[in-house]
């Protein structure tokens, strides 16, 4: 995991007007306050097990940005970058997490710039990502953010959810 850190600034506070956010790297610390947001961010049938968001934080191509407000943790992203370097590396958004009363502020905006850039970083030219088919709100946010529909997965999510593949092609960036 690559190590991240930034202060940012919100188009919108959220609970309160001008609190800054800190984006930075996932410490193991932070697992069960994620897999509690991960918990209230998605269904029960969606939302992650413990042995499945730790596989994805553990695997060696992954990272995670944390967004907190006044110390405490208002969402996260995990993104893994696939295939090697000065080859074709595809970036994946595994999950964008933001709790709903921080929402519509910009935090996910913020994590998600943060994510783009350690993809790019990492030699992507292409992210993908997988989204339900009827989050209207999921999908409008992703397509202000560039992403585009690629094609659906039928029957992708438990209970017979379709979910729409979107990509997003980026520059990598170039080691100086």
């Amino acid at each position: 995991m690559v190590e991240y850190r930034k202060l940012a600034k919100l188009s919108q506070p959220c609970d309160k007007p001008f609190v800054p956010t800190v984006l930075r790297s996932y410490h193991p610390d932070d697992f069960e306050t994620l897999f509690q947001i991960d918990k209230v961010c998605y269904p029960p049938r969606i939302a992650y097990s413990r042995r499945e968001l730790r596989a994805y934080l553990g695997d060696p191509g992954a990272d995670c940005v944390v967004a907190e407000m006044e110390n405490r943790i208002a969402g996260f992203i995990i993104t893994e970058a696939a295939g090697r370097p000065r080859q074709a590396v595809t970036g994946h958004i595994i999950t964008i997490d933001v709790l709903e009363t921080c929402r519509r502020s910009g935090v996910g905006s913020l994590l998600l710039r943060a994510a783009e850039e350690l993809l790019a970083g990492r030699g992507a030219k292409q992210i993908e990502l997988e989204t339900a088919r009827d989050n209207h709100a999921a999908i409008a946010f992703w397509q202000k953010h560039g992403y585009r529909t690629r094609g659906i997965y039928e029957r992708y999510y438990p209970g017979g959810m379709d979910a729409l593949s979107m990509v997003k092609s980026i520059s990598p960036k170039l080691e100086t």
